[in-house]
Protein backbone atom coordinates (compact mmCIF):
# COMPACT_ATOMS: atom_id res chain seq x y z
CA UNK A 1 0.00 0.00 0.00
CA UNK A 2 1.18 3.39 -1.14
CA UNK A 3 2.14 5.03 2.30
CA UNK A 4 0.94 9.15 2.66
CA UNK A 5 2.54 11.82 1.81
CA UNK A 6 2.86 13.24 4.79
CA UNK A 7 3.21 10.35 7.35
CA UNK A 8 2.26 12.59 10.60
CA UNK A 9 0.56 10.66 13.10
CA UNK A 10 -2.81 11.92 13.65
CA UNK A 11 -2.53 14.90 11.97
CA UNK A 12 -5.48 16.16 10.46
CA UNK A 13 -5.77 18.79 7.60
CA UNK A 14 -5.50 22.48 9.49
CA UNK A 15 -5.90 25.70 7.34
CA UNK A 16 -6.14 29.18 9.39
CA UNK A 17 -7.35 27.48 12.51
CA UNK A 18 -9.64 24.66 11.18
CA UNK A 19 -9.56 20.86 11.54
CA UNK A 20 -11.11 18.66 8.69
CA UNK A 21 -13.37 16.06 9.93
CA UNK A 22 -10.87 13.20 9.58
CA UNK A 23 -7.66 12.08 8.40
CA UNK A 24 -8.81 10.17 5.27
CA UNK A 25 -10.03 14.10 4.40
CA UNK A 26 -7.14 15.15 4.99
CA UNK A 27 -5.37 12.58 2.86
CA UNK A 28 -7.74 13.19 0.37
CA UNK A 29 -7.24 16.68 0.20
CA UNK A 30 -3.45 16.30 -0.06
CA UNK A 31 -3.85 13.47 -3.02
CA UNK A 32 -5.78 16.04 -5.31
CA UNK A 33 -4.04 19.02 -4.45
CA UNK A 34 -1.94 20.69 -7.46
CA UNK A 35 -0.08 23.82 -7.59
CA UNK A 36 0.62 24.96 -10.49
CA UNK A 37 0.51 21.18 -12.02
CA UNK A 38 2.76 19.82 -8.99
CA UNK A 39 1.72 17.48 -6.55
CA UNK A 40 3.73 16.01 -4.18
CA UNK A 41 2.48 12.45 -4.35
CA UNK A 42 2.87 12.64 -8.81
CA UNK A 43 6.67 13.77 -7.74
CA UNK A 44 7.39 11.49 -5.05
CA UNK A 45 6.44 8.40 -7.55
CA UNK A 46 8.34 9.61 -10.34
CA UNK A 47 11.40 10.54 -8.56
CA UNK A 48 11.39 7.46 -6.22
CA UNK A 49 11.80 10.23 -3.58
CA UNK A 50 11.26 9.95 0.12
CA UNK A 51 10.01 12.70 2.47
CA UNK A 52 11.97 14.11 5.56
CA UNK A 53 9.66 12.41 8.52
CA UNK A 54 8.40 15.52 10.72
CA UNK A 55 10.03 14.31 13.22
CA UNK A 56 13.58 15.71 11.84
CA UNK A 57 12.03 19.38 11.81
CA UNK A 58 11.51 22.21 14.31
CA UNK A 59 8.00 22.90 13.81
CA UNK A 60 4.59 22.23 15.10
CA UNK A 61 3.21 18.52 14.61
CA UNK A 62 -0.22 20.65 13.83
CA UNK A 63 0.57 23.78 12.14
CA UNK A 64 -0.57 26.85 14.22
CA UNK A 65 -3.29 29.24 12.76
CA UNK A 66 -2.83 32.68 11.52
CA UNK A 67 -4.87 34.88 13.38
CA UNK A 68 -2.59 37.89 12.52
CA UNK A 69 -3.77 40.74 10.34
CA UNK A 70 -2.35 43.20 8.68
CA UNK A 71 -1.33 46.81 10.68
CA UNK A 72 -0.88 45.10 13.85
CA UNK A 73 2.12 46.14 16.01
CA UNK A 74 4.52 43.07 18.25
CA UNK A 75 7.75 43.08 19.10
CA UNK A 76 10.35 41.07 17.20
CA UNK A 77 14.12 40.87 16.97
CA UNK A 78 15.88 42.81 15.05
CA UNK A 79 17.19 40.31 12.04
CA UNK A 80 20.29 42.20 11.45
CA UNK A 81 21.41 43.19 15.08
CA UNK A 82 19.79 40.29 17.34
CA UNK A 83 20.56 41.49 20.76
CA UNK A 84 17.63 44.75 19.67
CA UNK A 85 14.16 44.11 20.41
CA UNK A 86 12.04 46.13 17.75
CA UNK A 87 8.48 47.25 17.21
CA UNK A 88 7.42 45.87 14.27
CA UNK A 89 4.50 45.86 11.93
CA UNK A 90 2.63 43.15 9.85
CA UNK A 91 2.53 44.29 6.18
CA UNK A 92 1.61 40.75 4.72
CA UNK A 93 0.78 37.26 5.43
CA UNK A 94 0.53 34.14 4.19
CA UNK A 95 -0.20 30.73 5.45
CA UNK A 96 1.61 30.13 9.40
CA UNK A 97 3.67 33.14 8.27
CA UNK A 98 4.51 37.11 8.66
CA UNK A 99 5.98 39.69 6.91
CA UNK A 100 7.35 41.94 9.06
CA UNK A 101 8.41 45.72 8.41
CA UNK A 102 10.42 47.43 11.49
CA UNK A 103 8.86 50.94 12.61
CA UNK A 104 11.57 53.34 11.69
CA UNK A 105 13.07 51.43 8.64
CA UNK A 106 12.61 51.03 5.15
CA UNK A 107 10.88 48.48 2.90
CA UNK A 108 14.34 46.75 1.70
CA UNK A 109 14.26 45.33 4.71
CA UNK A 110 11.30 43.38 5.75
CA UNK A 111 11.78 40.07 6.98
CA UNK A 112 9.21 36.51 7.18
CA UNK A 113 8.34 34.95 11.16
CA UNK A 114 6.58 31.94 11.45
CA UNK A 115 3.52 32.85 13.70
CA UNK A 116 4.82 30.32 16.68
CA UNK A 117 8.27 32.06 16.56
CA UNK A 118 10.23 33.07 19.74
CA UNK A 119 11.35 36.10 18.06
CA UNK A 120 7.99 37.80 17.93
CA UNK A 121 6.27 39.04 21.47
CA UNK A 122 3.22 40.89 22.37
CA UNK A 123 3.90 44.51 22.88
CA UNK A 124 4.86 45.01 26.00
CA UNK A 125 6.92 41.50 26.86
CA UNK A 126 10.34 43.43 26.71
CA UNK A 127 9.87 45.99 29.11
CA UNK A 128 8.11 43.09 31.44
CA UNK A 129 11.54 41.36 30.64
CA UNK A 130 13.49 44.51 32.27
CA UNK A 131 14.68 45.17 28.78
CA UNK A 132 14.39 48.22 26.51
CA UNK A 133 12.68 48.67 23.70
CA UNK A 134 15.35 49.72 20.84
CA UNK A 135 15.73 51.47 17.49
CA UNK A 136 16.34 49.43 14.33
CA UNK A 137 19.79 49.09 12.83
CA UNK A 138 19.54 51.60 9.95
CA UNK A 139 17.08 53.90 12.11
CA UNK A 140 16.17 57.26 9.82
CA UNK A 141 15.76 59.49 12.45
CA UNK A 142 17.94 61.14 14.77
CA UNK A 143 18.77 58.47 17.75
CA UNK A 144 17.61 61.32 20.21
CA UNK A 145 14.22 61.40 18.38
CA UNK A 146 14.04 57.72 19.38
CA UNK A 147 11.70 58.02 22.84
CA UNK A 148 9.08 60.48 20.85
CA UNK A 149 9.05 58.33 18.08
CA UNK A 150 7.88 55.16 20.19
CA UNK A 151 5.00 57.19 21.71
CA UNK A 152 4.02 58.22 18.25
CA UNK A 153 3.79 54.73 16.25
CA UNK A 154 2.49 52.79 19.09
CA UNK A 155 -0.37 55.80 19.96
CA UNK A 156 -3.58 54.16 18.66
CA UNK A 157 -1.98 51.20 16.60
CA UNK A 158 -3.65 47.95 16.85
CA UNK A 159 -1.66 45.61 18.99
CA UNK A 160 -1.12 42.12 18.13
CA UNK A 161 -3.74 40.54 20.95
CA UNK A 162 -1.58 38.22 23.42
CA UNK A 163 -3.91 35.00 22.30
CA UNK A 164 -3.18 34.94 18.99
CA UNK A 165 0.84 34.34 19.40
CA UNK A 166 1.88 30.70 19.85
CA UNK A 167 4.93 28.95 21.75
CA UNK A 168 7.63 27.93 19.46
CA UNK A 169 8.01 23.96 19.32
CA UNK A 170 11.16 22.55 20.36
CA UNK A 171 14.22 21.32 18.88
CA UNK A 172 14.59 17.67 17.55
CA UNK A 173 17.31 16.01 19.78
CA UNK A 174 19.58 15.85 16.89
CA UNK A 175 20.05 15.72 13.65
CA UNK A 176 17.71 13.19 11.59
CA UNK A 177 17.90 14.41 8.09
CA UNK A 178 19.66 12.03 5.50
CA UNK A 179 20.93 12.83 1.98
CA UNK A 180 18.20 12.36 -0.44
CA UNK A 181 15.19 13.37 1.90
CA UNK A 182 12.59 15.50 0.45
CA UNK A 183 11.57 18.80 2.15
CA UNK A 184 10.02 22.30 1.77
CA UNK A 185 11.96 25.38 2.37
CA UNK A 186 12.15 28.87 2.45
CA UNK A 187 14.22 30.24 -0.95
CA UNK A 188 16.17 32.84 0.92
CA UNK A 189 16.93 34.89 -1.95
CA UNK A 190 13.26 35.60 -2.24
CA UNK A 191 11.61 34.63 0.80
CA UNK A 192 7.98 35.05 0.15
CA UNK A 193 8.67 31.66 -1.73
CA UNK A 194 8.29 28.30 -0.57
CA UNK A 195 10.04 25.37 -2.56
CA UNK A 196 10.48 22.02 -3.19
CA UNK A 197 13.82 20.93 -1.84
CA UNK A 198 16.58 18.24 -1.65
CA UNK A 199 18.79 17.63 1.31
CA UNK A 200 21.93 17.38 -0.43
CA UNK A 201 24.43 16.93 2.24
CA UNK A 202 24.65 16.32 5.81
CA UNK A 203 27.31 18.10 7.96
CA UNK A 204 27.38 17.79 11.65
CA UNK A 205 24.51 19.69 12.68
CA UNK A 206 24.27 21.02 9.68
CA UNK A 207 22.12 20.64 5.98
CA UNK A 208 22.99 21.34 2.66
CA UNK A 209 18.99 22.70 1.31
CA UNK A 210 19.10 22.33 -2.68
CA UNK A 211 16.17 23.44 -4.64
CA UNK A 212 14.70 21.11 -6.86
CA UNK A 213 15.36 21.78 -10.37
CA UNK A 214 17.39 24.94 -9.53
CA UNK A 215 20.70 26.04 -10.34
CA UNK A 216 22.96 25.83 -6.96
CA UNK A 217 22.88 29.73 -6.61
CA UNK A 218 19.86 29.48 -4.33
CA UNK A 219 21.09 26.55 -1.85
CA UNK A 220 22.29 27.27 1.13
CA UNK A 221 23.69 25.48 4.34
CA UNK A 222 21.51 25.50 7.78
CA UNK A 223 21.12 24.26 11.17
CA UNK A 224 18.72 21.06 11.18
CA UNK A 225 16.59 22.99 13.28
CA UNK A 226 16.20 25.96 11.30
CA UNK A 227 12.58 27.47 11.05
CA UNK A 228 12.69 27.96 7.29
CA UNK A 229 12.94 24.05 6.13
CA UNK A 230 9.32 22.05 6.35
CA UNK A 231 7.99 18.58 6.07
CA UNK A 232 6.70 17.88 2.67
CA UNK A 233 2.87 18.81 2.49
CA UNK A 234 3.58 21.43 5.30
CA UNK A 235 2.12 24.21 2.69
CA UNK A 236 -0.89 22.43 1.34
CA UNK A 237 -2.04 22.57 5.57
CA UNK A 238 -1.01 26.11 6.18
CA UNK A 239 -2.39 27.09 2.87
CA UNK A 240 1.02 29.08 1.74
CA UNK A 241 1.96 28.70 -1.72
CA UNK A 242 4.23 26.15 -2.42
CA UNK A 243 6.35 26.96 -6.00
CA UNK A 244 6.66 23.95 -8.67
CA UNK A 245 10.02 22.90 -8.59
CA UNK A 246 12.36 24.40 -11.64
CA UNK A 247 11.90 22.08 -14.59
CA UNK A 248 13.97 23.49 -17.70
CA UNK A 249 17.44 23.48 -17.10
CA UNK A 250 20.34 23.26 -19.89
CA UNK A 251 23.35 21.59 -19.90
CA UNK A 252 25.91 22.99 -22.64
CA UNK A 253 28.59 20.61 -23.85
CA UNK A 254 32.68 21.64 -24.78
CA UNK A 255 33.78 20.45 -27.97
CA UNK A 256 36.80 22.40 -27.40
CA UNK A 257 38.00 20.34 -24.64
CA UNK A 258 40.26 17.02 -24.55
CA UNK A 259 38.06 13.92 -25.09
CA UNK A 260 40.38 11.46 -23.64
CA UNK A 261 41.13 8.31 -24.45
CA UNK A 262 37.76 6.81 -24.75
CA UNK A 263 35.60 8.96 -26.42
CA UNK A 264 35.77 9.25 -30.23
CA UNK A 265 36.23 13.68 -30.69
CA UNK A 266 34.65 13.12 -34.51
CA UNK A 267 31.39 12.09 -33.21
CA UNK A 268 31.65 14.61 -30.04
CA UNK A 269 32.06 17.49 -32.69
CA UNK A 270 28.55 16.02 -34.20
CA UNK A 271 26.71 16.20 -30.80
CA UNK A 272 24.65 19.14 -29.91
CA UNK A 273 26.28 22.26 -28.35
CA UNK A 274 23.44 21.92 -25.15
CA UNK A 275 20.96 19.11 -23.96
CA UNK A 276 17.50 20.57 -23.13
CA UNK A 277 15.67 22.20 -21.68
CA UNK A 278 14.13 19.51 -20.17
CA UNK A 279 13.64 18.18 -16.94
CA UNK A 280 17.18 17.06 -14.95
CA UNK A 281 16.63 13.53 -15.06
CA UNK A 282 15.56 14.21 -18.97
CA UNK A 283 18.93 16.21 -19.34
CA UNK A 284 21.23 13.64 -17.56
CA UNK A 285 19.84 10.79 -19.67
CA UNK A 286 20.53 12.42 -23.01
CA UNK A 287 24.41 13.62 -22.12
CA UNK A 288 25.52 10.16 -20.55
CA UNK A 289 23.72 8.47 -23.18
CA UNK A 290 25.72 10.65 -25.77
CA UNK A 291 29.07 10.03 -24.34
CA UNK A 292 28.28 6.09 -24.91
CA UNK A 293 27.21 6.61 -28.14
CA UNK A 294 30.40 8.57 -28.77
CA UNK A 295 33.03 5.83 -26.73
CA UNK A 296 35.54 4.27 -29.04
CA UNK A 297 34.14 1.06 -26.50
CA UNK A 298 30.96 1.36 -25.30
CA UNK A 299 31.28 -1.32 -22.75
CA UNK A 300 34.26 0.95 -21.38
CA UNK A 301 31.89 4.12 -20.48
CA UNK A 302 28.92 1.63 -19.41
CA UNK A 303 31.69 0.02 -16.82
CA UNK A 304 32.05 3.39 -15.33
CA UNK A 305 28.40 3.32 -14.41
CA UNK A 306 26.41 1.91 -11.53
CA UNK A 307 22.96 0.74 -11.19
CA UNK A 308 21.01 3.55 -9.74
CA UNK A 309 17.05 4.20 -8.23
CA UNK A 310 14.28 6.14 -10.46
CA UNK A 311 16.15 7.42 -12.76
CA UNK A 312 16.47 7.39 -16.87
CA UNK A 313 17.20 4.42 -18.56
CA UNK A 314 20.80 4.69 -20.73
CA UNK A 315 21.71 1.91 -22.74
CA UNK A 316 25.16 0.52 -24.57
CA UNK A 317 25.52 -2.17 -27.05
CA UNK A 318 28.55 -4.62 -26.67
CA UNK A 319 29.37 -8.47 -26.24
CA UNK A 320 26.49 -9.04 -29.14
CA UNK A 321 23.93 -7.62 -26.44
CA UNK A 322 22.36 -4.45 -25.86
CA UNK A 323 22.39 -3.37 -22.02
CA UNK A 324 20.64 -1.42 -20.04
CA UNK A 325 20.82 0.82 -16.71
CA UNK A 326 19.20 3.10 -14.37
CA UNK A 327 20.90 6.48 -13.45
CA UNK A 328 20.15 7.79 -9.84
CA UNK A 329 16.97 10.06 -9.86
CA UNK A 330 18.23 13.67 -10.13
CA UNK A 331 15.86 16.69 -9.36
CA UNK A 332 18.24 19.68 -9.87
CA UNK A 333 21.12 21.32 -12.59
CA UNK A 334 23.86 21.09 -9.60
CA UNK A 335 23.69 17.40 -9.07
CA UNK A 336 23.27 16.76 -12.87
CA UNK A 337 26.94 18.78 -13.07
CA UNK A 338 27.77 16.86 -10.41
CA UNK A 339 27.44 13.39 -11.68
CA UNK A 340 28.70 14.71 -15.27
CA UNK A 341 31.92 15.85 -13.78
CA UNK A 342 32.56 12.65 -11.85
CA UNK A 343 31.40 10.55 -15.19
CA UNK A 344 34.27 12.90 -17.33
CA UNK A 345 36.77 12.12 -14.53
CA UNK A 346 36.58 8.32 -14.55
CA UNK A 347 36.68 9.52 -18.62
CA UNK A 348 39.80 11.11 -18.27
CA UNK A 349 38.65 13.80 -20.38
CA UNK A 350 38.02 17.66 -20.23
CA UNK A 351 34.72 18.75 -17.75
CA UNK A 352 32.79 18.57 -21.15
CA UNK A 353 29.65 19.91 -19.57
CA UNK A 354 28.52 23.16 -17.77
CA UNK A 355 25.45 25.32 -17.15
CA UNK A 356 26.78 28.40 -19.91
CA UNK A 357 27.80 28.35 -23.13
CA UNK A 358 31.25 27.56 -23.69
CA UNK A 359 33.30 29.88 -26.25
CA UNK A 360 35.60 29.32 -29.22
CA UNK A 361 38.36 30.13 -26.64
CA UNK A 362 37.40 28.43 -23.43
CA UNK A 363 40.19 27.03 -21.50
CA UNK A 364 41.30 23.87 -21.44
CA UNK A 365 44.07 21.15 -21.27
CA UNK A 366 44.95 17.79 -23.07
CA UNK A 367 45.09 14.85 -21.20
CA UNK A 368 48.49 13.93 -21.32
CA UNK A 369 48.86 17.62 -19.72
CA UNK A 370 46.58 16.40 -16.58
CA UNK A 371 47.59 12.87 -16.73
CA UNK A 372 51.49 13.54 -16.25
CA UNK A 373 51.80 16.94 -14.94
CA UNK A 374 52.89 17.15 -10.92
CA UNK A 375 51.78 20.88 -9.84
CA UNK A 376 48.84 21.87 -12.25
CA UNK A 377 45.70 23.00 -11.05
CA UNK A 378 42.54 22.19 -13.02
CA UNK A 379 40.17 25.04 -12.45
CA UNK A 380 37.18 23.59 -9.89
CA UNK A 381 39.09 20.80 -8.56
CA UNK A 382 41.68 19.78 -6.02
CA UNK A 383 44.77 17.90 -5.93
CA UNK A 384 46.50 16.24 -3.41
CA UNK A 385 49.81 17.40 -3.61
CA UNK A 386 52.47 14.76 -2.14
CA UNK A 387 51.53 13.72 1.83
CA UNK A 388 51.83 17.09 3.32
CA UNK A 389 48.78 18.40 1.40
CA UNK A 390 46.88 15.06 1.25
CA UNK A 391 46.40 15.20 5.21
CA UNK A 392 44.59 18.87 4.89
CA UNK A 393 42.07 17.26 2.11
CA UNK A 394 39.52 15.37 3.42
CA UNK A 395 37.15 13.10 1.13
CA UNK A 396 33.54 14.30 0.86
CA UNK A 397 30.68 12.13 0.78
CA UNK A 398 28.45 12.48 -2.27
CA UNK A 399 25.63 10.49 -3.30
CA UNK A 400 27.07 10.49 -7.01
CA UNK A 401 29.91 8.78 -5.62
CA UNK A 402 27.71 5.63 -5.15
CA UNK A 403 26.92 5.39 -9.07
CA UNK A 404 30.15 5.56 -10.20
CA UNK A 405 32.33 2.64 -10.01
CA UNK A 406 35.65 3.52 -7.95
CA UNK A 407 37.38 0.79 -9.54
CA UNK A 408 37.84 1.97 -12.97
CA UNK A 409 39.45 5.31 -11.22
CA UNK A 410 43.02 6.00 -12.92
CA UNK A 411 46.10 7.33 -10.53
CA UNK A 412 49.36 8.04 -12.36
CA UNK A 413 51.47 9.06 -9.78
CA UNK A 414 51.10 10.55 -6.11
CA UNK A 415 49.57 13.68 -7.40
CA UNK A 416 45.94 12.64 -8.31
CA UNK A 417 43.03 14.44 -9.49
CA UNK A 418 40.81 13.25 -7.20
CA UNK A 419 37.15 13.82 -7.52
CA UNK A 420 34.79 14.54 -4.65
CA UNK A 421 37.52 16.46 -2.67
CA UNK A 422 37.10 19.86 -1.04
CA UNK A 423 39.56 22.94 -0.96
CA UNK A 424 40.13 23.01 2.76
CA UNK A 425 43.11 25.57 2.55
CA UNK A 426 43.25 29.49 1.99
CA UNK A 427 45.45 30.71 -0.56
CA UNK A 428 48.40 31.63 1.69
CA UNK A 429 48.81 28.50 2.82
CA UNK A 430 49.96 27.06 -0.56
CA UNK A 431 53.22 25.84 -0.97
CA UNK A 432 55.30 27.91 -3.55
CA UNK A 433 55.20 25.26 -5.79
CA UNK A 434 51.80 24.75 -6.23
CA UNK A 435 50.86 28.09 -5.96
CA UNK A 436 53.61 28.98 -8.75
CA UNK A 437 52.15 26.46 -10.50
CA UNK A 438 48.68 28.23 -10.48
CA UNK A 439 50.27 31.65 -11.33
CA UNK A 440 51.41 29.85 -14.95
CA UNK A 441 48.47 28.04 -15.71
CA UNK A 442 46.09 31.12 -15.10
CA UNK A 443 48.80 33.28 -17.24
CA UNK A 444 49.38 31.33 -20.07
CA UNK A 445 45.77 29.83 -20.95
CA UNK A 446 44.06 33.27 -19.31
CA UNK A 447 46.65 35.48 -21.66
CA UNK A 448 45.58 33.75 -24.68
CA UNK A 449 42.43 34.33 -23.98
CA UNK A 450 42.57 37.64 -23.80
CA UNK A 451 44.67 38.51 -26.66
CA UNK A 452 42.27 36.45 -28.91
CA UNK A 453 38.85 38.37 -27.67
CA UNK A 454 37.12 40.96 -29.44
CA UNK A 455 37.74 44.46 -27.33
CA UNK A 456 35.27 44.92 -24.43
CA UNK A 457 32.72 47.84 -23.45
CA UNK A 458 35.04 48.13 -20.13
CA UNK A 459 37.89 49.20 -22.00
CA UNK A 460 39.89 52.62 -21.21
CA UNK A 461 37.16 52.66 -18.82
CA UNK A 462 38.18 53.18 -14.59
CA UNK A 463 37.60 50.51 -12.79
CA UNK A 464 36.44 51.78 -9.48
CA UNK A 465 33.68 53.32 -11.68
CA UNK A 466 32.16 50.46 -12.67
CA UNK A 467 28.58 48.75 -11.45
CA UNK A 468 27.88 45.83 -10.32
CA UNK A 469 27.06 44.59 -13.77
CA UNK A 470 30.67 45.90 -15.44
CA UNK A 471 31.91 43.29 -12.53
CA UNK A 472 30.18 40.80 -13.67
CA UNK A 473 30.95 41.76 -17.29
CA UNK A 474 34.41 41.72 -16.12
CA UNK A 475 34.35 38.16 -14.61
CA UNK A 476 32.51 36.71 -17.53
CA UNK A 477 35.22 38.15 -20.03
CA UNK A 478 38.65 36.99 -18.27
CA UNK A 479 37.63 33.60 -18.07
CA UNK A 480 34.76 31.56 -19.41
CA UNK A 481 35.07 29.00 -16.76
CA UNK A 482 34.66 31.95 -13.94
CA UNK A 483 31.16 32.64 -15.83
CA UNK A 484 29.47 30.47 -12.98
CA UNK A 485 30.63 32.91 -10.45
CA UNK A 486 29.43 36.38 -12.02
CA UNK A 487 25.93 36.12 -9.84
CA UNK A 488 28.04 35.73 -6.89
CA UNK A 489 29.10 39.30 -7.56
CA UNK A 490 25.08 40.58 -8.05
CA UNK A 491 24.50 38.48 -4.64
CA UNK A 492 27.01 40.79 -2.77
CA UNK A 493 26.41 43.62 -4.99
CA UNK A 494 30.37 44.05 -5.40
CA UNK A 495 30.99 47.49 -8.03
CA UNK A 496 34.26 48.08 -9.22
CA UNK A 497 35.80 49.66 -5.87
CA UNK A 498 34.83 46.89 -3.96
CA UNK A 499 36.24 44.34 -6.36
CA UNK A 500 39.87 46.31 -6.21
CA UNK A 501 39.64 44.95 -2.52
CA UNK A 502 38.81 41.35 -2.71
CA UNK A 503 41.60 39.38 -2.03
CA UNK A 504 41.06 35.31 -2.66
CA UNK A 505 40.90 34.05 1.41
CA UNK A 506 37.99 36.96 1.24
CA UNK A 507 36.08 35.44 -1.46
CA UNK A 508 36.41 32.02 -0.01
CA UNK A 509 35.23 32.99 3.28
CA UNK A 510 32.58 35.46 2.56
CA UNK A 511 31.53 34.52 -0.99
CA UNK A 512 31.49 30.76 -0.69
CA UNK A 513 33.89 30.02 -3.57
CA UNK A 514 36.22 27.34 -3.92
CA UNK A 515 39.77 27.84 -3.96
CA UNK A 516 40.17 27.39 -7.44
CA UNK A 517 38.19 30.36 -9.18
CA UNK A 518 39.01 32.13 -5.88
CA UNK A 519 42.80 32.24 -7.08
CA UNK A 520 41.80 32.61 -11.03
CA UNK A 521 39.41 35.69 -9.86
CA UNK A 522 42.79 37.05 -7.53
CA UNK A 523 44.80 36.80 -10.41
CA UNK A 524 42.83 38.63 -13.06
CA UNK A 525 42.18 41.58 -9.85
CA UNK A 526 45.62 41.68 -9.77
CA UNK A 527 45.99 41.93 -13.67
CA UNK A 528 43.65 44.51 -13.67
CA UNK A 529 45.48 46.63 -10.86
CA UNK A 530 48.06 46.65 -13.30
CA UNK A 531 46.18 48.22 -16.09
CA UNK A 532 46.43 44.76 -18.10
CA UNK A 533 42.89 44.03 -18.52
Amino acid sequence: MQPSVIDWNDVRKHKYGRLSESASQYQEATDILELGHFTWDKYLKETCSVPAPVHCFKQSYTPPSNEFKISMKLEAQDPRNTTSTCIATVVGLTGARLRLRLDGSDNKNDFWRLVDSAEIQPIGNCEKNGGMLQPPLGFRLNASSWPMFLLKTLNGAEMAPIRIFHKEPPSPSHNFFKMGMKLEAVDRKNPHFICPATIGEVRGSEVLVTFDGWRGAFDYWCRFDSRDIFPVGWCSLTGDNLQPPGTKVCVYLNKKGSTGPHLDKKKVQQLPDHFGPARASVVLQQAVQACIDCAYHQKTVFGFLKRGHGGAVISAVFDREQHTLNLPAVNSITYVLRFLEKLCHNLRSDNLFGNQPFTQTHLSLTTAEYSHSHDRYLPGETFALGNSLAQSLEPHSDSMDSTMNPTNLVSTSQNVRTPGYRPLLPSCGLPLSTASAVHRLCSRGSDRYLESRDASRLGGRDPSSWTVEDVMQFVREADPQLGPHADLFRKHEIDGKALLLLRSDMMMKYMGLKLGPALKLSYHIDRLKQGKF
